[in-house]
């Protein structure tokens, strides 16, 4: 008889081999990503096979919970099960955000914000790429990193071309993709492993707040100063340029595109309500229980009514590509749930737990982060807060800090990592820049390396 892979409590007991398949399937779905431009095929299709692929394979191993699902009133819902493990959530946040900010851009409220921004640089790239940094990260503590990603994202390009710099675009958006895993450390319910992770150790809000604060604002730094040296994006050297510069911005109108000031302040009170809106969702009476995703759909059909006659153009420029692979790796994930693949990966770092706070901490923070590269962080960090309380780690124990920086910071290593950085390599392909999944790890690699030697030491030193 074959090894059995003991699982999780509520889960079903599956044969090792099959387990074994499944992590390669999930294997080549990473290395046909990786090799999406050879293959001459969208990230949609590649992940759409695969999905398809890896549900037919669980259902041949009778792996998939087949059947209705019964909502919260007992009442039988006919969901295919290939749909069950799709996180509609996210794809709602993706597809409201994205028209709501289209939206808002017509009004120039947008452009306003750039030029506004871009005038308090006084035109020096290199202060832009601060002030943009910055932002990004407050952005990514407030509201969920998709979100605060499709803002800065259109805000930059704005920037750029309004200086005539747009050859430091992909560096900019780089950057600010980088940043969002690192703003969504700042706060406990700032990312969703931040709140499983946190709430299994009984981490206050303020308490986590003062244990990640000093590591986001020198992860902050650092990594903006390793944009700046990656692609020479630097101050201005004389008197002259920086004169030429503040010449240049003084001439700038923020109110340029601006063709109805009525409808300008309704973006902009729109706009303020929504980002409070969804940094308040989790308290909100009513809004709690419908959650981020129905914030964004609701905020983005409001906006709609100033084009209620042609909102089609904007769902035409929605990015349905990203939106079908979201779907897709979804399913993919789920499978791999079902097949145990992910409580492999759990089994095999529970040794690197039994190494102790010091090896076993850096241990696990370096693997988890491996891990949350090419897997959704969140169901990792779920199983290994499990192991952790099933140990009896205690609550002030580093390797509770471990996973939460792991699991972030991961997302940083591949486009793939985050829903984040792929939201952001998509800004950055509809701005006609070239960026390759191998691309993307080969710039991101510098980031994510320091990131995470920075995490490690600061979680041995200062965590423990």
């Amino acid at each position: 008889m074959p090894p059995i892979l003991a699982a999780p409590a509520g889960a079903h007991a599956v044969p090792l081999g099959v387990t074994l398949l499944f992590a390669g399937l999930l294997v080549g779905l990473i290395v046909c990503l990786a090799l999406e431009e050879k293959l001459h095929a969208k990230k949609s299709v590649i992940a759409g096979i695969f999905a398809v692929v890896t549900v037919l394979a669980g259902a041949a191993f009778h792996l998939l919970p087949v059947g209705p699902v019964l909502n919260i009133f007992g009442e039988a819902l006919p969901i295919p099960v290939f749909l069950q493990g799709v996180d509609w959530a996210v794809i709602g946040i993706i597809l409201g955000s994205s028209v709501f900010v289209d939206v808002v851009s017509r009004s120039g409220l947008f452009t306003w914000i750039a030029v506004w921004i871009t005038k308090r640089s006084g035109g020096d790239p290199l202060r832009l790429l601060w002030l943009y940094g910055a932002m990004t990260v407050g952005f990514s503590a407030v509201l969920n990193n998709v979100t605060a990603m499709i803002i800065v994202g259109s805000l930059t390009a704005v920037s750029l071309d309004k200086l005539g710099r747009r050859d430091k675009l992909l560096g900019f958006l780089l950057v600010e993709g980088l940043l969002t895993n690192v703003g969504g450390l700042l706060t406990l319910i700032s990312s969703v492993p931040n709140i499983i992770v946190g709430t299994a150790a009984g981490i206050s809000f303020v308490d986590f707040f003062v244990a990640a604060a000093p590591f986001t604002l020198v992860a902050f730094a650092l990594t903006v100063w390793i944009g700046a040296r990656q692609f020479k994006i630097r101050r201005l050297q004389t008197e002259a340029e920086r004169a030429e510069a503040r010449r240049q911005v003084a001439g700038f109108d923020e109110n340029d595109g601006i063709e109805s000031r009525a409808f300008f302040t309704f973006s902009g009170v729109a706009t303020v309500l929504f980002i409070g809106t969804i940094a308040a969702a989790s308290v909100l009476p009513w809004v709690s229980d419908l959650g981020m995703a129905y914030v964004a759909l609701g905020f983005a059909a409001l906006l709609l009514l100033r084009y209620k006659s042609e909102a089609d153009q904007f769902y035409r420029a929605v990015d349905w590509d990203l939106l079908a692979f979201f779907a897709a790796l979804f399913v993919v994930i789920n499978v791999m749930e079902h097949a145990q693949v992910l409580g492999l990966i759990g089994h095999g770092l529970a040794w690197i737990i039994d190494l102790g706070d010091v090896g076993g901490s850096a241990a696990l923070l370096a693997s988890s982060a491996a891990f949350s590269s090419v897997t959704d962080n969140i169901p990792l960090a779920a199983m290994l807060a499990r192991i952790l309380e099933g140990l009896g780690t205690p609550g002030d124990s580093s390797l509770w800090w471990s996973v939460i920086f792991g699991a972030n910071l991961g997302g940083n290593l591949t486009p793939i990592g985050s829903a984040s950085t792929l939201v952001a390599v998509t800004i950055i392909h509809k701005n006609k820049l070239p960026m390759t999944f191998g691309g993307f790890v080969k710039l991101a690699a510098p980031y994510a390396a320091a990131q995470i030697a920075l995490a490690t030491v600061y979680v041995l030193v200062f965590l423990r």
